[in-house]
């Protein structure tokens, strides 16, 4: 039966731009205060410099990216329900739901890692920054990204399978989300590092395009073709 009403739950819509704005703005706040941080890679000397003389720009990225976590997980919540009411009845949903909680789990750690080492009795042991800062990267990079591919991929593959989505848009999200998965090879070669802003900028859009979509009611079987 076609789905003609409109979803009764928190707006995917609303909570993915809440999420990319406070996360993208939080990011641009604390960049314009503090200027660009340093890459992980390097010595660990820029890196404890930048924690020590910019402690407001790391704990403003920081709290921004563990509130922009908890509408994340919000979303995920909500988008599983919603592609349940829809009729997904496989594991979709499931496999959408467990890729957002770990998505929004390893957001919600980096602004924990990073409010700690806005902290200045962390920020003289150098050791335990670059500790701190490597794990920051890689919970926030790496595990993030490869999460929200997860997701994605659930969502997409649902779309795509009960013509949910428009085919273009499903395809776009599956090939977003090999892309996420790829981020995972930056853990072998560093050189792959741009990889990780592009799959998250694009990730981020489309869950909020696919999110507009799944909150549209959909009328009759001509929106399926």
């Amino acid at each position: 039966m076609a789905d003609t009403q409109e979803h009764d739950g928190p707006s995917l819509t609303v909570l993915a731009a809440l999420c990319i704005a406070l996360l993208f703005g939080g990011l641009a706040i604390g960049i314009s205060l503090g200027g660009l941080m340093p890459l992980p890679y390097g010595p660990v000397g820029p890196v404890q410099h930048y924690v020590q003389t910019q402690p407001l720009p790391v704990r403003i990225i920081a709290v921004a990216a563990f509130g922009s976590s908890v509408l994340l997980a919000i979303y995920a919540a909500a988008v599983s329900a919603r592609l349940r009411s829809l009729g997904v009845t496989g594991a979709g949903p499931a496999i959408a739901l467990t890729g957002g909680i770990l998505a929004a789990g390893s957001l919600s750690l980096t602004g924990l890692l990073g409010w700690t080492l806005s902290r200045p009795e962390i920020t003289g042991d150098t050791s335990l920054v670059r500790a701190l800062y490597l794990l920051t990267f890689l919970v926030g990079g790496t595990a993030h990204v490869v999460a929200l591919g997860v997701l994605i991929a659930a969502i997409a593959a649902s779309g795509l399978a009960l013509a949910l989505l428009p085919r273009p848009l499903a395809w776009a999200g599956l090939a977003i989300a090999a892309l996420c998965e790829v981020a995972m090879l930056v853990l072998v070669w560093q050189s792959l590092g741009p990889v990780l802003p592009v799959a998250r900028v694009a990730a981020l859009a489309w869950l909020l395009i696919a999110g507009a979509r799944l909150q549209t009611p959909r009328g009759g079987s001509a929106e399926r073709a």
